[in-house]
């Protein structure tokens, strides 16, 4: 098979040091470049000097771009900078497929195409649900979704419930790639030690600090119980200085706030050996830091909605107010059981490789360059197909 030329952007680019789009184009990208495919991936300038940009990441060739440094333009303004550059591109190396991550990102969509480039979206979670945008944020997300299903070649959902989401109010049909879940190996914790902590001696909370994370939630319920070992959470945000201040407030002695850790074994001993893993993310589909917490064998307690259950499934404990997080934190001082639900999540675990997300990827890549879909050609289950049932079908 000839090597295709596929380009991803929309998102930060990598190394990837923020959230799940970054990791997935980490881990897809790299699989596919050794498959002997050019993968370009486009990225935001870091905050040190541009010149020490990386131009190759395990076997990705990188593009780094500037942004403008607010929230409402951050995205659109790298994003179109991105496109202006693949476009003009395409006078010298024809780009095969393109990947845009991002429905904001939809405006571009016809450029690309006039470009003669077949494009995917990942349309991501529900964003407009997210607390930081106001009225006319929301607005444009919701116009934004439509103009994705009418301007995509392709639509990637990574959850069954964004799969029903677009089917329902779109009639649209979504190709099912979810994340991939790393198997952590048991038994490593020396970099505990450098936080002072022992292993199965600590709750765990890994977010970006934004409302619909639900980290107050989290933090509020664990502060109103008797709980003795004590709560860690990674995590910060830019753009939510005052959310921050809110969620540090709630915190007692027992809430240890250790910011962003960037450095990947000491994050994965920390998901490996917490006594719980709380999980309060509500709109973003499957979320890979969920998937890195049960693929650690690590018992999880999640906000209660159909993206983390469709994860979890029996494996899970489930809250929705600060009183069932206090409840939960208490029944977890015991130990009682947490080894098994650990088991059965690593179980539940296997079914996300990225090996098969990338299998996933690349046919999808080698139909938009042939154009042998610019939609499927029917839809991925019926309306009356259980959750079950659906799962059962996209992960064999």
């Amino acid at each position: 098979m000839t090597g295709l030329r596929i380009a991803m952007l929309g998102t930060r680019g990598v190394p990837a040091r923020y959230g799940g789009f970054e990791t997935a184009i980490e881990e897809i990208g790299k699989r596919l470049a050794a498959r002997g495919h050019e993968v370009t991936v486009y990225c935001r300038h870091s905050n040190g000097n541009p010149d020490e940009d990386p131009r190759e990441y395990l076997g990705m060739k990188l593009v780094f771009l500037p942004a403008l440094r607010k929230r409402t333009l951050e995205t659109l303004s790298h994003t179109g900078l991105s496109v202006a550059h693949l476009v003009a591109g395409q006078l010298r190396r024809r780009s095969d497929a393109a990947i845009v991550f991002n429905a904001a990102n939809a405006p571009f969509l016809p450029l690309i195409r006039a470009a003669g480039i077949p494009v995917a979206t990942h349309v991501d979670g529900l964003e407009w649900k997210r607390a930081k945008w106001g009225p006319a944020g929301r607005k444009y997300y919701l116009r934004m979704e439509a103009l994705a299903v009418r301007c995509s070649d392709l639509l990637i959902a990574d959850a069954i419930g964004i799969q029903d989401y677009y089917r329902e109010k779109f009639d649209a049909d979504t190709v099912y790639l979810a994340y991939g879940a790393p198997i952590q190996p048991t038994g490593e914790s020396a970099k505990l030690a450098g936080l002072g902590l022992d292993p199965q001696g600590y709750h765990l909370v890994v977010a970006r600090f934004e409302p619909e994370n639900h980290v107050h939630v989290i933090v509020d319920g664990y502060v109103r119980s008797a709980a003795r070992t004590p709560l860690v959470v990674v995590g910060s945000a830019p753009y939510s200085d005052e959310y921050t201040r809110t969620v540090h407030a709630l915190g007692d002695e027992r809430v240890r706030f250790v910011g962003g850790v960037w450095d990947q074994e000491l994050l994965d001993q920390l998901y490996a050996n917490a006594r719980i893993y709380w999980h309060g993310h509500s709109v973003g589909g499957t979320n890979p830091s969920l998937l890195r917490a049960i693929g650690s064998g690590t018992a999880t307690n999640a906000y209660d909605v159909g993206f983390n259950r469709e994860v979890l499934s029996t494996a899970g404990r489930y809250f929705n107010s600060p009183d069932d997080v206090a409840a939960l934190a208490e029944e977890a001082e015991s130990g009682e059981g947490l080894a098994e639900r650990g088991e059965l999540a690593r179980a539940f675990a296997r079914r996300y490789d990225w090996d098969t997300v990338a299998d996933g990827y690349e046919q999808l890549c080698l139909d938009l360059a042939a154009k042998r879909n610019k939609r499927p050609a029917r839809r991925a289950g019926s309306k009356n197909e259980t959750a079950d049932q659906r799962t059962a079908r996209v992960v064999r």
